[in-house]
């Protein structure tokens, strides 16, 4: 078979599709219309189809009404003036009596991503909602959802939403819980769904009908609801008490969730729900799916900050396996760090000790680590196995036992004198930068019990040229400066030979700051320079493992089944965090404040403007040559000139303009002479406003010159007073941009 490109396929396609004999035979129709998907499948641009496409959708073949409508939604864009043919086609089928294709015509409708198509498919949306097909119902719920999406900001229907509350009542499950899912997306603003006495009894009534997920998602809503009395409320706990042995993980974690939130005043019954929500939690763990494993571990360690030791029996539960990937092992060591007592002390550290030899270093760092957590409590029992990982002698082992013994020494002085034994041997084998600055630091702050300690710190201070971290010459330089007040006849040499390199060769200035500042503290005097580096060399305020009070369920019970558990409450809270510009109306300019977040180009996205009535379109476009014509038509009818010195940085220039919807058609690289740009907006009304940018070539002004199609002064001079701030914004940001 000869190759084909794509321009081949689909003229061949083409032909095959418009064939008489093809189309007269169903079967083979409808594996063309096969081929077309696939090849789109694989990234073909077989948009040059879409008329023959549009005309195989008149077919009774339900199948390939599927295939052409998928084939219509993805093309519907690119092609929307023959995507009004479909509409037409896709309006016809609404009107089928299958309905079957009722649906699917609806559902496809409502996916089609072009200009306008709002006010095709409010009629069809809101007819449906009425059918008699509960099928058709379903898929008219969730294209209201989509409607609103589609209108962006504007206001809510509030005829559209009661009648999706009315509909609450509908006989089929799903199309109570689609009801839900859509007053959730058009009424987030507002905080959902209101949920009163008898919504909530009958979300009550209907739970056994729901599938799993339709479960969930009403627990989710009732956990909103406030009963009125203490009777009521233990009623509803009964009547939902059987979904907390239920085997389904979402329905048993949105059961849970409403439990600990009805009886936030009740502490002894939130413990009593905690304690039959163990036995689900551990099944969870066992899962064959990595990711609901992980999140159930993550749900277990929220619990622990409550119930210190409420898993405690069931520690081998958590007890890694081999095959099991390095996030959870993560969280499986975390966990078991807090489950210790004196009783599983011993188990639990020959399973940590096992993992210390893991095929992963970042496994076996963390097990280390671990180790050091519980040696808090345990000292002894864990510096012995700490001690013999030392005579491994892997370089990353070596390294996390060594700042596991810094962070030790700190928090136990009582450990100090154990692990000075263990430390000589150490410096031949770490290599890496946090291996080195631990080393580094425990023999500054504790040489004195090191009888060798000047002597591995030389070979540091010999190897200095070779150093590639600048934070181990620092720490260098403290450890040095340490010793020599504690040993100063054995380093007062090597000290001299350090600071000389770092004032007079080293090239990073924090390091030769630092050596400086030593230098000079040492021509006041030593018993000064003793006050300054001789700091304190533990602090046993900072607490031990087990010694936490456990916080109550009701500060974390809201992020209960969330996202927030797996990334914390305040990573989830950055994560959430973010300023979304109006894409509708140009009310969003001002000059930034403080508190103002910035893109990657240091532009502000958070601008705000005195309302007005002009509304630029963000998807508005325009040709070269029709901005170029429409340009040499229109006179000048405003000039201004603006200050601004040095070079315009075009990608924060075209960041902040696109935040306000100004597009820009046209613009000069950097460090061109003059440096120009042109500027266009299009507003409701069909207004077209046009700009220029110029630059003088002495960088000392920038001259705004803008042209409107209409003769309407009052919106020009916002158009202007837009633009104007624009360019002071990113101008006051200054050196960021540049």
């Amino acid at each position: 078979m000869p190759y084909y490109n794509s321009a081949d396929i689909v003229k061949d396609l083409k032909r095959i599709l418009s064939n008489p004999n093809v189309q007269s035979d169903r079967l083979r129709y409808r594996n063309v219309i096969l081929r077309v998907i696939r090849h789109m499948t694989e990234g073909v641009d077989v948009s040059p189809l879409f008329m023959e496409m549009v005309k195989a959708s008149a077919t009774v073949d339900i199948v390939q009404k599927k295939l052409v409508y998928l084939y219509m939604c993805i093309y519907a864009a690119s092609k929307p003036d023959l995507a009004l043919l479909a509409i037409n086609t896709l309006h016809k089928d609404c009107s089928d009596p299958n309905p079957m294709v009722r649906g699917l015509a609806l559902r496809s409708m409502c996916s089609l991503r072009m200009p306008g198509i709002t006010e095709y498919i409010h009629q069809p949306v809101l007819s449906a909602l009425r059918d008699k097909a509960s099928y058709v119902r379903r898929v008219a719920v969730l294209g209201c959802a989509k409607m609103h999406a589609l209108q962006g900001d504007s206001e809510i229907d509030g005829a559209l939403v009661n009648e999706l509350y009315s509909m609450l009542r509908d006989q089929d499950p799903i199309v109570m819980v689609n009801c839900l899912r859509t007053l959730e997306e058009i009424l987030q603003h507002e905080g959902g769904v209101v949920v009163n006495k008898p919504i909530a009894y009958h979300l009550l009534n209907r739970m056994e009908d729901l599938d799993p997920w339709g479960q969930s998602e009403v627990l989710t809503v009732l956990s909103r609801y406030k009963p009125r009395s203490e009777e009521e409320l233990f009623d509803i706990l009964n009547l939902l008490d059987k979904f907390l042995k239920s085997s389904h993980p979402s329905v048993n974690m949105a059961t849970t969730k409403l439990f600990l939130i009805f009886t936030k005043n009740f502490p002894h019954v939130q413990e009593d729900v905690l304690v039959r929500v163990k036995g689900p939690l551990l099944n969870i763990c066992s899962s064959e799916s990595r990711e609901l494993s992980f999140v159930a571990l993550c749900h277990i360690k929220q619990i622990l900050h409550s119930l210190p030791g409420h898993f405690s029996a069931h520690y081998k539960k958590f007890f890694c396996t081999y095959s099991e990937p390095n996030y959870i092992k993560y969280q499986k060591m975390d966990i078991l760090c807090e489950l210790v007592n004196d009783e599983n002390i011993q188990h639990i550290l020959e399973e940590l000790k096992g993992c210390c030899t893991d095929v992963s270093p970042d496994v076996a760092q963390a097990a280390v680590l671990a180790i050091g957590r519980i040696a808090q409590t345990y000292n002894e029992k864990c510096i012995d196995i700490l001690t013999g990982l030392l005579g491994l002698n892997q370089e990353n082992i070596t390294s996390a036992v060594v700042q596991t013994f810094r962070d030790l020494v700190w928090l136990c002085p009582q450990c100090t004198k154990t692990v000075c034994r263990a430390l000589p041997g150490c410096e031949d084998i770490i290599q890496d930068s946090e291996g080195k600055q631990a080393l580094i630091w425990l023999l500054g702050m504790h040489g004195d019990e090191i009888p060798n300690a000047p002597y591995i710190l030389e070979e540091f201070v010999d190897n200095i040229k070779t150093e590639l971290f600048p934070l181990v010459k620092m720490e260098l330089l403290t450890a040095m400066m340490r010793l020599f007040v504690a040993r100063p006849a054995e380093c007062q040499d090597m000290l001299g030979r350090l600071l000389y390199y770092v004032i007079e060769e080293e090239t990073n200035m924090a390091v030769r700051d630092k050596g400086l500042l030593y230098y000079r503290l040492l021509l006041v005097g030593i018993e000064e320079a003793r006050q300054v580096v001789c700091g304190p060399k533990s602090d046993p305020s900072f607490g031990v493992l087990g010694e936490h009070t456990g916080e109550s369920v009701s500060a974390w019970v809201q992020h209960f089944n969330t996202l927030a558990s797996v990334y914390s409450k305040e990573q989830w809270a950055c994560l959430t965090a973010r300023n979304i510009p109006d894409q509708q109306a140009v009310n969003v300019v001002s000059v930034p404040s403080e508190t103002d977040t910035e893109n990657e180009t240091g532009v502000s996205s958070h601008f705000q403007m005195p309302p007005c009535t002009l509304s630029l379109k963000a998807d508005a476009q325009i040709q070269p040559n029709e901005f170029e014509n429409t340009w040499m038509k229109v006179e000048a009818t405003q000039i201004l000139t603006l200050e601004w010195q040095g070079e315009v940085n075009k990608e924060a220039m075209q960041t902040a303009l696109q935040l306000v919807n100004i597009h820009t058609i046209a613009v000069s690289k950097m460090g061109t002479k003059p440096w120009k740009a042109y500027l266009y907006g299009v507003d409701d009304s069909q207004t077209v406003f046009l700009a220029e940018l110029l630059q003088c070539n002495d960088n000392t002004g920038i001259t705004v010159t803008v042209k409107q199609s209409s003769g309407q002064k009052d919106l020009l001079d916002y158009f202007l007073s837009v633009l104007e701030t624009v360019i002071k914004t990113v101008r006051d940001l200054g050196p960021c941009n540049q």
